[in-house]
Formats: structure tokens, sequence, C-alpha cells
């Protein structure tokens, strides 16, 4: 079994998507337990700011992120959408997938891993973040 790096990236969320992530974890958790809980994880321990006050190159709702899936190599571009919204035909990725909620609060350069349901790690590195990314 691969060995996860266990110190986790710093993150900022603002606070009105907090609110609206933390409602939508909560009522998520019966059914899609495992991503609503690594959900609730990821913005519990992130550093809230005012909603007008989001820092440029944060990815949060509604903003286009490059990314490499630093396991497969491969780079995409998506936007970070609640689940209502959500199209992969159209780029649009939901924060209620694992991808998306490790997505959520992160810059450029930062990387993140996690344990998939099936033993594996996966590890995401924002390269891009807004304008279309």
């Amino acid at each position: 079994m691969s060995e996860i790096r266990t110190e986790l990236p710093a993150i900022t969320i603002t606070e009105s998507d907090f609110e609206r992530l933390d409602r939508l974890a909560a009522v998520a958790a019966k059914t899609f337990p495992r991503t609503a809980d690594f959900l609730a994880r990821e913005i519990a321990r992130a550093n809230i700011v005012d909603s007008s006050a989001r820092p440029p190159g944060v990815v949060g709702m509604g903003t286009a992120v490059a990314y490499r899936d630093d396991v497969t190599g491969n780079e995409r571009t998506v936007t970070l959408v609640f689940p209502d919204e959500a199209d992969l035909a159209a780029g649009k990725i939901s924060v209620l997938t694992p991808v998306g909620a490790a997505l959520i609060g992160l810059s450029a350069g930062q990387s993140i891993e996690w344990r998939t349901p099936g033993g594996g790690v996966r590890s995401l590195t924002v390269l891009r973040v807004g304008d279309g990314a």
C-alpha cells in the first residue's frame, strides 16, 4: 500500500462558500458519505475569509482551475460548481466529487493527496486558477 503524505496544504474559502458547502456536506452525508465526509473535513480546516476578500488565485466555487493528476500526469481544466450545475461535457465538475472536494480552497502550485475508497492514492497539483485557467 502506498504511503500518503499526512501534511495537508493550507486552503482558503470565502464565508459564503463555507456556509453553502457546510450545508451541502451535511445534506449529502447519507447519499455520498465518503465524499461528503472528505468535503466536510476540508472546509473545517480552511482559513475562512470575507466573501468579498477571496485572494486571487484561490479555487472557489465557480472558479476555473487547471490541475494535473500527479499519478497519471494528465492535465485538465474545469470549473468547480455545486452538484446541480455539474456538467462534465462542459468542464463543470461538482465539489461533491473527490476531485472537486480536493480542489476547493487550493492555490496555484499546491498539491493534495488522499486515499481512494479502493485503497489507492490520488494526488493533484493546481497549475492555474481563474480566467479560464
